[in-house]
């Protein structure tokens, strides 16, 4: 192969330019998004390899893409899906400068490589999500604790029940347009007086 490229499904599905071996290559990845024509697209929307296809005889498959390629010096090509589980995020793109088919051998080798890329994108994806998942847990919980630390201020301060303070709490907020785990943050750290809040209309 003389240049590889590859492209990723956003998750609204559509593809996205991610990498190339070159800049020719770069810009037929773009052009093939641009165009919705090309190795890739097809890879992409049917999730079955487009292999060994001479770019001068593909001129009704891809009447864009096939003259632009063969400007670019590229006269074959391979598209690879990234795949797993029925599930297509995306394709390996693989063009040569010179005619002729890959041997079963090669393509067996590099569908190999596009399940490697895809089980890591995957992983990775996995692990980002993860993450934020976390984080977004953390964030919940530490809200939750000062929101409850101020209510217990404010009962506490103003001789009210544990409803009626909060009623205090989400009446500041909603009047002075902050969010409630500011306001509570004010009163715990004793910069806001448990008085001085709003009263429930």
């Amino acid at each position: 192969m003389d240049a590889a490229g590859v492209l990723l499904a956003s998750p609204g599905g559509e593809l996205q330019f991610v990498a190339s071996s070159s800049e020719s290559m770069r810009v037929l990845e773009l052009f093939q998004i641009q165009t919705n024509e090309g190795p890739c697209m097809d890879c992409y929307r049917s999730g079955v390899a487009v292999v060994n296809v001479a770019l001068s005889e593909a001129n009704g498959r891809w009447p864009l893409f096939a003259p632009r390629a063969i400007k670019h010096g590229f006269h074959s090509v391979h598209s690879l899906p990234l795949r797993l589980r029925g599930r297509t995020i995306g394709a390996l793109n693989l063009f040569r400068t010179l005619q002729g088919p890959m041997e079963d051998g090669d393509i067996a080798a590099a569908q190999g490589l596009a399940h490697v890329a895809t089980i890591a994108i995957l992983q990775h994806r996995a692990m980002l999500d993860a993450t934020s998942l976390n984080e977004q847990l953390d964030h919940a919980l530490t809200s939750r604790i000062v929101i409850e630390q101020a209510k217990g201020i404010i009962a506490e301060a103003t001789q009210c029940r544990m409803d009626q303070a909060f009623g205090r709490l989400r009446a500041h907020s909603r009047n002075h347009n902050e969010g409630i785990t500011l306001v509570a943050s004010a009163i715990v750290a004793g910069t806001l007086q448990a008085n001085d809040l709003d009263n429930p209309t």
